[in-house]
């Protein structure tokens, strides 16, 4: 009977864990929007599509129409609307002749401050650029900046560019009006050796600019899942997103699943909120998601971090930030400016990914593990600040050369595990009277190293301290949530 109770009140601690995991309403369902995106099904009549389309039209007073020139195959539709308007179309019959219907949110540049300071680049003396520039500079590479377009200032003149397009004005011509993306593109590849300005980490690689972003730094999802499928369809080989925001879409899940069936490695900026979530669209799994780091090696404080963050990179700080040649949106002239954010840490990522890709590894999986393993890895970093370590160019080089990608134990688990068996050994040497119940068992798990496998749970939109708490031993739970050891002693 006792055992049964004990039992039910762990059966209970386990549901309110499941409840606070469940009821956690993340960033999938936050996000800004004036427009709503219809996907109309494939085998809908168009004549019945057309005529749902002058019905919706004339009910809420607002024109529906494709989102650019490439929607048209996909039945692809924006209206303007908002929440209620969403909810009553969601609700209506439309749900049956549609794949889906969703908010076309709005994403934005995550850069953190504009302020041209510093003029040396110890960002990428921080990646280990210079050895990895001995074996690979991104020759034959395309890579697709998605951002506010961009411009060929002077420090961009030698860098090779292939067409793009301008998915906010519908036009070939993505030149940039921000600045942002010209800043991004020139950390991917700025012209190099050229007697002028600042180095680019793949210097022999392509650009392909794709604006999606206005003049103010704003863009929808349909305009940026177009240009996903579009850098797919033109033989892009890396996609650069260093944007974000909130508001899951399966419109954009789709592009980047398209995108990377068709060969792309996808990486975007993790996010400058601060949060322990990296944002949209970073923290899709077919996404590599980047946090940022100061010149002190550490997350940068506006840097996002936790679930979905993938790998770190130079962000820079309030102290030193990221110099790259880039315009002035006022007057379109170009000039040095140095930018912080999770904006100037994905490029960096992109960048090596584009080096490796030179090498000849294609597979964009393969590109992911070898960023992973190569990674500089930083202990005890349990609310994952810089997921698999921070990004090490000449080490990625070196890995993409051998041809073989080690399987990287986790130390802790393989901790956990010793002082499990340390633990039954100690019991069976010492307390030879002891009964092994199954209490006893559950006892010697939590007390020894917790739930540890749990550590290995990857679980979007939920607050981590729960796992963190069930996966560790008792003497832990005092920084199971604070991530710091003060009160651990209470514990133990």
């Amino acid at each position: 009977m006792n055992f049964l109770k004990r039992i039910g009140i762990l059966a209970l601690f386990f549901l309110g864990v499941s409840w606070a995991v469940c009821n956690f309403q993340g960033l999938a369902n936050k996000g800004e929007f004036d427009s709503i995106v219809l996907n109309f099904k494939q085998d809908i009549a168009i004549t019945e599509v057309e005529n749902k389309i002058n019905k919706i039209s004339n009910k809420y007073n607002q024109k529906i129409y494709f989102n650019s020139e490439f929607s048209q195959k996909e039945r692809v539709y924006v209206l303007k609307g908002n929440k209620n308007i969403l909810k009553n179309i969601q609700q209506s019959e439309l749900k049956e002749l549609t794949d889906y219907i969703e908010p076309n949110y709005q994403y934005h540049t995550l850069e953190a401050v504009n302020d041209p300071r510093y003029s040396e680049q110890w960002n990428l003396e921080n990646i280990n650029i210079e050895a990895a520039w001995k074996q690979a500079k991104g020759k034959g590479v395309t890579v697709a900046v998605i951002d506010t377009g961009v411009s060929r200032v002077p420090d961009l003149q030698r860098t090779e560019f292939v067409e793009g397009y301008d998915f906010v004005n519908d036009k070939k011509d993505a030149t940039d009006d921000h600045g942002h993306g010209t800043h991004v593109a020139g950390t991917v590849a700025q012209s190099t050796n050229n007697r002028y300005g600042v180095a680019g980490v793949a210097y022999q690689a392509k650009i392909m600019p794709l604006k999606v972003l206005s003049a103010a730094g704003y863009g929808t999802i349909s305009d940026i899942a177009e240009a996903i499928r579009f850098a797919a369809d033109n033989k892009a080989d890396i996609i650069n997103m260093s944007l974000g925001g909130g508001g899951a879409s399966q419109m954009m899940e789709d592009a980047i699943n398209y995108a990377h069936e068709k060969g792309v490695v996808i990486v975007a900026a993790a996010g400058n909120s601060g949060l322990s979530s990296a944002s949209y669209p970073s923290r899709y799994a077919k996404v590599i998601s980047v946090s940022a780091l100061n010149a002190n090696n550490e997350k940068a404080f506006y840097s996002n971090y936790g679930v979905g963050v993938d790998i770190s990179a130079p962000g820079g700080g309030q102290d030193k930030k990221i110099l790259q040649e880039t315009i002035d949106p006022s007057s379109g002239q170009a000039k040095m400016a140095g930018f912080m954010g999770t904006s100037m840490a994905s490029p960096h990522v992109a960048g090596v990914a584009a080096l490796i890709r030179s090498t000849g590894v294609k597979d964009p999986e393969k590109i992911r593990k070898i960023l992973e393993e190569s990674a500089r890895e930083v202990e005890n970093d349990k609310l994952n600040y810089y997921g698999f370590g921070q990004l090490d160019a000449e080490a990625a080089i070196k890995l993409a050369k051998k041809g073989q990608f080690p399987l990287r134990l986790d130390h802790d688990l393989l901790m956990k595990l010793l002082m499990l068996a340390v633990a039954y050994v100690f019991t069976a040497l010492f307390s030879k009277s002891i009964r092994f119940t199954d209490l006893f068992h559950l006892g010697i798990v939590l007390g020894s190293c917790g739930f540890f496998l749990l550590k290995l749970v990857d679980i979007f939109d939920v607050p981590q301290w729960p796992l963190r708490l069930v996966s560790s031993p008792l003497g832990q739970w005092g920084n199971a949530i604070q991530g710091s050891v003060d009160i651990n002693p209470i514990f133990a």
